[in-house]
């Protein structure tokens, strides 16, 4: 069992970035959250996010190149890093226990 635990947010934002690649930064963390759950997600708590989970030690973050379109300045890039990895498979194992024979049990909640 994880020693640590990920909130549901925590999850979609390691997921966006899994999905999304090494050295994704947060505007198309923010698209990705939002075209596969439908739901409309601050920037400000992809940051905050993103700064809990490195402080946890599941990502890592890096200063990218500098770029025209943004006037010189760089990018915060992340990745997940292997603690990362495992955590998110770990949460998801939990979730998949939990739901385990509900079918049978879940009534006309469809």
């Amino acid at each position: 069992m994880p020693t640590n635990t990920l909130g549901e947010f925590e999850q979609m934002v390691l997921l966006a970035i899994l999905r999304l690649g090494d050295g994704v930064y947060g505007v198309p963390i923010v698209d990705e959250i939002e075209s596969r759950t439908g739901r409309s997600v601050a920037r400000a708590a992809v940051y905050v996010t993103l700064r809990r989970l490195e402080k946890k030690g599941l990502v890592e973050s890096w200063m990218g190149e500098p770029t025209e379109e943004r006037g010189g300045k760089a990018r915060r890039m992340v990745r997940v890093r292997p603690a990362g990895r495992r955590l998110v498979h770990e949460s998801r194992e939990a979730m998949d226990a939990m739901w385990q024979g509900l079918d049978a049990v879940r009534g006309d909640t469809r």
